[in-house]
């Protein structure tokens, strides 16, 4: 049964009924990421997407907030016509997971989607500073505001992103905005392997000309050449002085316009270079940049592996062979050597079954999740085992 509460208060007693009926609930924004984390162990779905709308947008406090279900085309189109933007560029992972419906604001923040741009302004984690959401035992709670705050005690905004509805159902999000550049251009540099690349990317951010995109595309991955990628974005004089002074440091390179550049970071922030053929599994390590390429020979070890980074190193992006692990083993491996954590992304559902999907937690770890789940979704009903067996 699929349910699609129109308030919270509809929400509130859909989740304490099913409390009572001790039936585990699925929640759902616009459905295009099901396939990511385990496969639901629910029989009933909470849709999320009646409760739309946005609650209120302060353009000069540039603060938004809106209801989970609000498609987040509606949000970055009102966003325009201000010239302002949602800091940490959310992807849209319809092409990864094949699907349809309209990706939610409510959905980013569960699940702490960021594009490339978090290397230089943070994640969704970071620019959410508010939320509402409806626990395990159907009462409304409200967390965070129009600014931030010091927080004393478990702090439910930054808990509830990332946790992917496993602690509460959203109902509206708040977010802090930033002004839309003026402009953005993209310096290439063509043919360095991944360790050189990886040094180009360090230095260029550890310099003082703001880079906002840092990227290594290898030979095969959106071309026939290894394509190492520096945006800069702002006013325009600021962006032909700033990408003119990364050509000096860095020897030189081609510059992409604005319209190419921006649909080139869009491919690269939703990892739209694996998504044909649909049958590889994906997965999306966090790690030191100067590891990274230690990281992906690891598991080139044992068996074939298309990937490349973003994050100035600090995200790399594997698409391997669906086996029946989708070579977790050797990933963890990796993993284990080099620093990091590794979530499996996509695979078939019977491959998330069995398969560990995000990063294994130590004893200590796991011990302190299963307390907060505890907390706040008592029974256990709300995306249970969505993440951690269990949990």
């Amino acid at each position: 049964m699929t349910h699609q509460p129109a308030t919270e208060s509809d929400l509130c007693a859909i989740v304490a009924d099913a409390r009572a009926k001790k039936t585990p609930l699925a929640i759902e924004g616009g459905g295009t990421r099901a396939g990511l984390g385990r496969p639901s162990q629910t029989a009933d779905t909470v849709s999320m997407r009646g409760l739309d709308g946005i609650v209120f947008y302060e353009p000069a406090e540039m603060v938004i907030c809106a209801r989970a279900g609000t498609p987040l085309e509606t949000i970055e189109t009102l966003l325009a016509e201000r010239n302002q933007i949602l800091p940490f560029e959310p992807p849209d992972h319809r092409r990864l997971y094949g699907s349809s419906g309209a990706p939610t604001i409510g959905a980013i923040a569960a699940c702490n989607f960021s594009g490339s741009r978090r290397i230089s302004v943070g994640a969704a984690r970071d620019s959410l500073i508010g939320v509402r959401f409806v626990n395990g035992a159907g009462e409304a709670i409200k967390s965070g505001g129009r600014v931030m705050k010091n927080v004393t005690g478990l702090d439910l905004v930054k808990l509830s992103a990332g946790a992917h509805g496993t602690l509460g159902a959203l109902t509206e999000v708040t977010f802090k905005l930033l002004p839309r550049p003026e402009t953005s251009a993209t310096l290439v540099l063509d043919g360095l392997d991944d360790a050189r690349a990886i040094t180009a990317l360090s230095q260029a951010l550890g310099s003082p000309f703001e880079v906002s995109g840092a990227a290594h595309l290898p030979a095969g991955v959106g071309g026939d050449r290894a394509r190492t990628l520096l945006r800069i974005e702002n006013f325009a004089a600021s962006v032909a002085y700033r990408v003119d002074e990364l050509r000096k440091l860095l020897g030189g390179g081609a510059v992409l316009d604005e319209t190419a550049s921006r649909a080139l970071w869009r491919e690269v922030s939703e990892c739209a270079f694996f998504a044909a053929p649909d049958q590889r599994a994906i997965w999306r390590i966090s790690t030191a940049p100067s590891r990274a390429p230690d990281l992906v020979r690891l598991v080139q070890r044992t068996g074939a592996v298309a990937h490349f980074y973003d994050w100035g190193g600090g995200l790399v992006w594997l698409a391997v062979e669906a086996t029946s692990d989708a070579r977790a083993k050797d990933v963890r491996a990796a993993v284990a050597v080099t620093g990091g954590h590794a979530t499996l992304v996509r695979a078939p559902d019977e491959v998330r079954a069995h398969t560990q999907v995000f990063q294994p937690l130590s004893d200590p770890l796991m011990k302190l999740t299963r307390s907060v789940k505890a907390s706040i979704d008592p029974d256990g009903i709300l995306n249970p085992g969505r993440m951690y067996a269990g949990i």
